[in-house]
């Protein structure tokens, strides 16, 4: 295989269904774990180098942090169905369009971004009652990533359009250079300039930034597939809105996600710095064990979209309970390596033992879960694939809203005794495995009931 053959846009809708998921999810699995390194090496920097409590104020910010960045979400998610069914359908001008209104639609969401996390960081934190001692710290980790948001934003979704093109590989190979630079940054920044919290902040904006850059030479130079031109930057409605109409339903389940985070952030709160501080640590692993289902939910979404676009739902059915199946191996082997190895794992991020002792205990509670989740991300893949992204909005909301906040908050309510106050801090992770199976459960209810394969988006512009 050729270079040029390496970074190819990868055509879906021919050769075996499991083959093509399979090499598109690798390098975008490995492109996923590199990012989730930005996260994990702050935190190991931080706790390393500065604290606890400095790793415990990282952890409270993400929730906020993910809160303010949903429009992205949105955007991205919006971006690649209808790049992915255009490409797939061979429609030049509309893959145009869709591109352009994406690049002007980042630009216009980075400024609200800003403005909002600049002024919002400190009031959220507040209303989430967080502990005096780390207060500072979050805060000045939230407005840096806030300002500087511009580089995240237009890196995922330039690499959201790059894999609806099949072209899951370039993604990669900027990711990796950026996560590079931010380790090295990471570690000048914290051990040698000792800016603290605000180092790992920095350290990630400059890296992200980097990316981006290289994603937008990388699309700019794909003039065989779409056209790149300033008329195609000016915002049409037909298709501002098809991807807002795409991306919201992705971008409110982000919302409602990251709102379900604070809430229950703030009930973590209540049980003390080291139990956030636990809860960051578990999080950090909980993120590269959950890389290979989101890996394989957006490779769905690809393929699925691209054979849609060809109107090839036998491929997408037979695609799907395919690498649904590798999805569920693949989470299963990974939850033996946690239950088996967890204790090592968390001894990665802090040295005081009984941070490593509870971290490890409470993983196991999880690790069943990514099971359920692999069905949930595959199945939902192919759902937002085809163009309905409203149906995984609505389970997502009923698993969040009504079962894991409640449930959390019941159970520690129950749980409580002189001894403690605000109850069983284990609920946390209980609340959470619960709603992870109850997910997976409904999914494949709405999945199989198929009305999602009335919702594709391609055909009427080439039929005019």
């Amino acid at each position: 295989m050729t270079i040029k053959e390496l970074f190819a846009p990868s055509d879906m809708t021919v050769g075996k269904p499991w083959e093509k998921i399979v090499a598109f999810t690798i390098p975008m699995l490995i492109g996923n774990i590199a990012q989730q390194l930005y996260n994990t090496v702050d935190s190991i920097v931080i706790g390393k180098y500065v604290g606890d409590n400095a790793l415990a104020a990282v952890g409270s910010a993400s929730p906020i942090l993910n809160l303010l960045l949903v429009l992205f979400v949105g955007i991205s998610v919006g971006a690649g169905v209808m790049v992915s069914q255009y490409f797939g359908a061979k429609q030049r001008k509309e893959l145009s369009m869709t591109i352009g209104n994406c690049v002007t639609l980042t630009a216009i969401s980075s400024i609200i971004i800003m403005i909002l996390g600049a002024v919002l960081s400190r009031p959220l934190l507040e209303m989430l009652k967080t502990p005096d001692s780390i207060i500072d710290w979050c805060t000045s980790y939230l407005v840096i990533l806030m300002v500087g948001c511009a580089g995240s934003a237009y890196y995922n979704i330039l690499c959201g359009i790059l894999r609806g093109l099949g072209d899951s590989i370039s993604a990669l190979i900027y990711l990796l250079v950026a996560t590079v630079i931010n380790i090295v940054l990471d570690i000048v920044f914290v051990s040698q300039f000792h800016m603290g919290v605000a180092g790992v902040a920095y350290a990630t904006v400059i890296a992200q930034a980097i990316s981006a850059v290289l994603c937008m030479w990388r699309l700019m130079r794909m003039t065989d597939i779409f056209d790149f031109r300033p008329k195609y930057l000016k915002m049409k409605k037909q298709y501002s809105m098809e991807i807002i109409r795409l991306g919201l339903p992705s971008g409110i389940t982000q919302a409602i996600f990251s709102m379900a985070m604070v809430i229950v952030q703030s009930l973590t709160n209540s049980f003390g710095e080291m139990v956030i501080a636990a809860n960051v640590i578990i999080m950090r692993v909980d993120g590269f064990a959950m890389m290979p289902n989101f890996s394989f939910g957006t490779a769905m979404t690809t393929y699925a979209g691209q054979n849609v676009g060809a109107r090839r739902m036998d491929r997408v059915e037979q695609g799907a309970k395919q690498g649904t199946l590798i999805a569920v191996g693949t989470s299963t082997t990974i939850t033996l390596l946690i239950v088996i190895f967890g204790h090592h794992l968390m001894g990665i991020f802090t040295n005081t033992t009984e941070l490593v002792t509870l971290s490890a205990n409470m993983m196991k509670i999880l690790a069943v879960g990514y099971i359920a989740m692999a069905i949930t991300q595959s199945l939902s893949g192919v759902m937002r694939g085809a163009g309905d992204t409203m149906t995984p909005m609505w389970i997502s909301m009923v698993v969040t809203v009504v079962i894991r906040v409640p449930l959390a908050y019941g159970l520690a309510f129950l749980t409580r005794t002189p001894e403690l106050p605000n109850g069983r801090y284990q609920v946390l992770w209980i609340s959470m495995l619960v709603s992870w199976c109850m997910g997976a459960l409904l999914t494949l209810i709405f999945y199989k009931k198929g009305n999602w394969k009335k919702k594709a988006l391609t055909g009427s512009s080439s039929e005019k």
